[in-house]
């Protein structure tokens, strides 16, 4: 048990709130700052990529003791779907059977989080903005805008849960040798709606993950409670085909129509999503350290941003938390040592996860209709099934376990380098089920190893 703390959390999202929530459970005084309205106050901005909850989210939320209530909120997703053009729909397992990811609406997970941290004690302050950080004391400045008069708020510790744009972060870039990049793809995201059926269910399978893979762009498509879909179209910016070119009604038409035709019923509902939802940018964020002294952290976003291809931005984020807690329970309240295996420990592996986040993009978005692809996945389902103790796919070891993305990321690579050499064997097409096929895997294998 630690001497009890009066904590600052800047940021009421996703991780803030199960943070805020954690160290209240562990005895301390947590305030949280947001200078955003209260969002169970009000509708959603049409910004929001539906998530999907995975194995290492599962965890901090078990840990939490709050797991069993987020699942009543959730819908488990045990494939993919996709639809290619002038072909039928095609499956794809995410796993052993059993395994699923879970999608769930972000706001109506954010809104249910406040309410669990506020009911165990949390205080929020909402619309309150945060100007300024005394690193060194854990104080914070907030006011109406950065000339107005200030007020000034005591803390012990301060966390920074605030995003990709976190003002904390902000602060502790000012100090020598602190690292940071940012880098923004040329793809944006819209986020538009398929309505349900009139009887309340789902217009397409609710069990999967629809992806609509158009090589340089792609629309996918998670079910939520209400019989509704969430989708977002991934597009670049500019170019040929983008959201520069979609500029008028006319063009709307022809893009949705040309790319989109097996949801022709619901294409008048995705264009007027189209030009009323807003139009928004992805960004990967790294810095380090991650925290100052024994006085302040970064956590999530604010340390991490990724894209969101693989769906591990949220439980990456807490992961954060779960590994802060290990730290918290072996060293008490030695805050530094603390914060420093915490920063050490996740730095690697949030690098880890943002290039599997990259490179899931191309995936996604062409590989996945690719027939040589499709062939590819199957070898390897068809290996990894027989041979489960040689062969567990990447996307398992990263959404299926809470083993280091590190080991995900170097373990995948040598898989793809053993399937590289599979894919070379003649007439590979017409005998990849064979035992001889299964024999060379065999032998590529125990060469490489």
């Amino acid at each position: 048990m630690q001497t009890p703390k009066k904590i600052a959390v800047v940021g009421s999202g996703l991780v803030g709130s199960l943070l805020a929530l954690y160290l209240q459970k562990g005895g301390h005084k947590v305030e949280v700052f947001d200078r955003r309205p209260d969002i169970r106050n009000v509708e959603f901005s049409g910004r929001s990529i539906n998530l999907a909850m995975s194995n290492r989210g599962w965890k901090a939320l078990r840990e939490a003791g709050i797991d069993e209530e987020i699942k009543r909120i959730a819908l488990p997703l045990d494939k993919r779907a996709l639809h290619v053009p002038d072909q039928p729909l095609y499956f794809q397992p995410y796993g052993k059977k059993g395994e699923a990811i879970y999608s769930i609406s972000r706001g109506v997970l954010n809104r249910k989080m406040i309410d669990l941290a506020e009911a165990e004690g949390v205080k929020f302050r909402f619309e309150e903005k945060v100007w300024d950080i005394d690193l060194a004391n854990a104080r914070l400045y907030t006011g109406e805008s950065e000339k107005s008069e200030w007020k000034e708020y005591q803390y012990d510790l301060i966390f920074g849960a605030d995003g990709a744009f976190s003002r904390v972060r902000h602060k502790m870039q000012r100090q020598s040798r602190f690292n940071y990049s940012q880098h923004f793809v040329d793809v944006g995201y819209k986020e538009l709606t398929i309505p349900p059926n009139p009887d309340g269910s789902h217009k397409l399978d609710k069990a999967s993950f629809h992806i609509w893979p158009r090589g340089e762009f792609m629309l996918i498509a998670m079910p939520n409670l209400d019989g509704s879909f969430t989708c977002t179209l991934f597009l670049p910016f500019e170019g040929e085909i983008s959201f520069e070119s979609i500029s008028n009604q006319a063009k709307a038409d022809d893009f949705f129509e040309t790319h989109f035709s097996d949801i022709k019923d619901d294409i008048s509902n995705l264009k007027r999503d189209f030009f009323k939802n807003p139009t928004s940018a992805m960004v990967t964020i790294k810095c380090f350290p991650w925290t100052y002294g024994d006085k302040v952290a970064l956590v999530g976003d604010s340390a991490h941003a990724i894209v969101p291809f693989y769906g591990q931005g949220m439980n990456a984020g807490f992961e954060d938390i779960t590994v802060l807690f290990q730290k918290i329970r072996k060293y008490g309240d030695n805050w530094e040592q603390i914060f420093s295996e915490y920063q050490q420990e996740r730095k690697p592996n949030t690098d880890a996860i943002a290039e599997l986040s990259y490179r899931n993009f191309l995936e996604m978005s062409s590989k996945t209709a690719n027939p040589e692809f499709m062939l590819r996945k199957k070898i390897e389902k068809r290996f990894g099934e027989k041979y489960p103790e040689l062969w567990i796919p990447m996307y398992s070891r990263v959404t299926f376990s809470d083993k280091p993305y590190t080991e995900a990321l170097a373990i995948g690579d040598w898989q793809r380098s053993v399937m590289d050499e599979v894919m070379e064997l003649p007439e590979i097409e017409k005998k990849w089920d064979s035992q001889a096929v299964e024999d060379k895997i065999l032998e590529i294998v125990k060469n490489k190893n």
